[in-house]
């Protein structure tokens, strides 16, 4: 019996699907591929509306065709007041349907739609010959030395991340 995989008369695959068009069939028709589409507004928004607007203006929610939108301060609250329905046109252009019908802008701190990168973690101190002691002290009494040694790693990391005790 031949193996499928090397099969010369096997069809080959078509390209993948991707899983977004899998989530689209598998709820179409159904309340939450209405969800699904809403969501995509987070995903355009900063193509749509351009890196200025995205940087002073976010999506906070959405509810019955109506985009609240969180916006930095008031003179971009005046700005985007006057840019509204634009943005409405092009939302719904990109949507592919006229999911909003209006936006409603609200002061706040608009939330990053990505967070910045971590910072990279400042290394931590070298234990004092003072601390390697009291651990080795207070380890010393547990028989089993997988359960010492992992002991002793957690209060090394503990004295390494905090303040040292100022005898060394």
């Amino acid at each position: 019996m031949a193996d499928s995989m090397t099969d010369p008369k096997r069809k080959k695959m078509p390209r993948p699907i991707a899983v977004a068009d899998i989530l689209a069939n598998a709820l179409r028709g159904k309340p939450l591929e209405k969800r699904l589409k809403e969501g995509r507004i987070w995903l355009i928004w900063d193509d749509t509306v351009g890196a200025q607007i995205a940087a002073k203006a976010r999506p906070a929610s959405f509810r019955s065709g109506v985009l609240t939108v969180m916006v930095a301060s008031a003179p971009w609250m005046q700005q985007l007041t006057f840019l509204k329905s634009g943005i409405i046109e092009k939302l719904n252009a990109r949507l592919g349907e006229e999911l909003v019908q209006e936006i409603y802008l609200r002061a706040g701190k608009p939330e990053a739609l990505h967070s910045t990168p971590p910072q990279p973690k400042k290394q931590p101190r070298s234990l004092s010959a003072t601390e390697r002691l009291q651990i080795a002290e207070q380890t010393a009494n547990i028989d089993e030395p997988g359960l010492r040694s992992a002991f002793a790693r957690l209060l090394a990391r503990h004295l390494t991340e905090t303040k040292p005790s100022g005898d060394e």
